[in-house]
């Protein structure tokens, strides 16, 4: 079972995707506010942070920035999920340290599988 952080201020997405991953049984905490988010990891302190970047308050680049600069966080796998799909914003996620990005709307079979491939022992 893995722990999983859902930042995304789409109620709708999330009513979704949290569901889904937590009939895998993994343990999922939805954050729909970039101000809370960074506190939540710490908190949380999850094996995988699922970003939306377009976020109320603060953005989700300012969200993985801050997740890879913290040493007690780095190594969390950040897989951003996003509308902004353009070549600058995929290069400023990466550059942000994200470690993969799934461009919305996304297909959530395929979705699910992408994000598993980063939890340790999960089989699809």
């Amino acid at each position: 079972m893995a722990k999983i952080i859902l930042i995304e201020d789409s109620k709708t997405l999330a009513q979704i995707l949290k569901p889904a991953l937590e009939l895998r049984g993994h343990e999922v905490i939805w954050i729909n506010d970039g101000r809370r988010a960074v506190f939540e990891i710490k908190k949380f302190k999850p094996n995988i942070i699922l970003l939306d970047l377009m976020l109320p308050h603060v953005n989700g680049f300012e969200i993985c920035q801050a997740v890879k600069s913290d040493m007690a966080l780095i190594k969390i796998p950040v897989i951003v999920m996003s509308t902004l799909t353009g070549h600058e914003d995929v290069e400023r996620a990466k550059n942000a340290g994200a470690d993969y990005f799934i461009s919305k709307p996304y297909d959530l079979k395929q979705t699910l599988a992408e994000i598993l491939k980063f939890i340790p022992n999960e089989q699809e």
